[in-house]
Parts: structure tokens; C-alpha cells; sequence
């Protein structure tokens, strides 16, 4: 499974208004997307299974990763390519130990130190956040901004993501300070057409 995560997509259901999750991914893979993380804060762990196991089917016929946000439970369960962690969530050797080697394992990090750490316990990315404010998570820190994504560049051998606020005005920023993915919330959830708003940002991003 190719592992590119230059436009990386976390879902959030409740930016959809009533538009069916499956096919809103679908359409931002055909417009551009490499990666999907499935985040479900609300769900119940029977509705996060099967909606993991319908997105699994269908990624897997279009060649792209689907990684869990924080459910080691469900990501074994449908056999993800992936999960995605946070500070406060399984160590991530724990997880490593169960997944396996094959797997990718993201690890979100806000500061210097835990950049460090991640990548020593073996983290296959970092999840960089929030570069800009964000309104899509209510319990975010503060803003760690590009100056402090273009330091960690610098010092990680390990692709870094950024994530948080994150837009078709700010995405050429990104790329600039040498990460390796953009990850996007709002900006493709929110849109009523998501096709050609990935198609957008994966223009910006291959043109910057």
C-alpha cells in the first residue's frame, strides 16, 4: 500500500449535513486525496466498526490507506492499513506490538520534545498540530504556526504532517516548510462539492 501522505483527509461526519460519508470520501479520492484517517469521536464502537469496515472495502479497491484515529480495537477489527495516535492514547510500542511492522502508526505531536520521542519509538509519521487554529477541535492547543513545522523539518528524518486550519490559502506554506502531507479537515468536508475542492488543493500542492 502506498504510503503518500501529501493529501491526507480526517473525516468528520457532522461537517457533511446529512451526505453519505462513503461517498464524500469517494469523490475526494477521485479529486486527489492519498489518505484517508477515519475519525469518529461520537460513535459508538459498533457504528465506528461497520463504517470502518465499508470505508476499509472501498479505499482498498482505490489503492488508498485508511488509518483509525485512536481505536486500536477497531483498526484490528477491520484490518486497516493503519492508526493514528495521540498523547493521550495507547503507547505507541503497545500499539506497534499488535499492528505489526506492516502497519503505519501517526503519532500527533505539538511539541519539540514529543517529536523526538515519537520518532524514536518508531512512529512511521507525525501529525503536526494545530499549524493555524482550527475550529474543528474544540480542545486543541495553541497554534504552533510554520516557523515551528519548517524547525522540526530539520531535525525528523520521519515524514511530517501538518494539520489544523489548514486551507487552499495556506496549503503552499506547508508544502514550503518541507512536509510531507497536508491534512484536511474542514476545508474538504465542509464543501459541497469535495471533488473538485481536493482537486484544487492537490493542484496547489503539486504546483508549489
Amino acid at each position: 500500500m502506498n504510503s503518500d501522505y501529501s493529501l491526507y483527509l480526517v473525516t468528520d461526519r457532522g461537517l457533511l449535513q446529512g451526505r453519505s460519508l462513503l461517498e464524500e470520501v469517494r469523490k475526494a479520492v477521485k479529486g486527489g486525496v492519498s489518505m484517508v484517517q477515519l475519525r469518529e469521536k461520537e460513535a459508538g464502537s459498533r457504528e465506528f466498526y461497520e463504517l470502518a469496515q465499508a470505508l476499509q472495502t472501498e479505499l482498498r479497491d482505490l489503492g488508498v490507506p485508511l488509518l483509525i484515529n485512536d481505536r486500536l480495537d477497531i483498526a484490528l477489527a477491520v484490518d486497516a492499513d493503519g492508526l493514528h495516535l495521540g498523547q493521550e492514547d495507547l503507547p505507541l510500542p503497545v500499539a506497534r506490538s499488535l499492528l505489526g511492522r506492516e502497519k503505519i502508526i501517526g503519532l500527533s505531536i505539538n511539541k519539540r520534545e514529543e517529536a523526538w520521542e515519537g520518532e524514536k519509538m518508531g512512529a512511521d509519521y507525525l501529525g503536526v498540530s494545530p499549524v493555524f487554529a482550527t475550529p474543528t477541535k474544540a480542545d486543541a492547543p495553541p497554534a504552533t504556526g510554520l516557523e515551528f513545522l519548517a524547525s522540526l523539518r530539520q531535525e525528523i528524518k520521519i515524514p511530517l504532517v501538518a494539520i489544523g486550519g489548514i486551507n487552499k490559502e495556506n496549503l503552499k506554506m506547508i508544502k514550503e516548510t518541507g512536509a510531507d502531507g497536508a491534512a484536511v479537515i474542514s476545508a474538504l468536508m465542509g464543501a459541497s462539492d469535495i471533488e473538485g475542492e481536493a482537486r484544487k488543493l492537490r493542484q496547489i500542492w503539486e504546483r508549489s
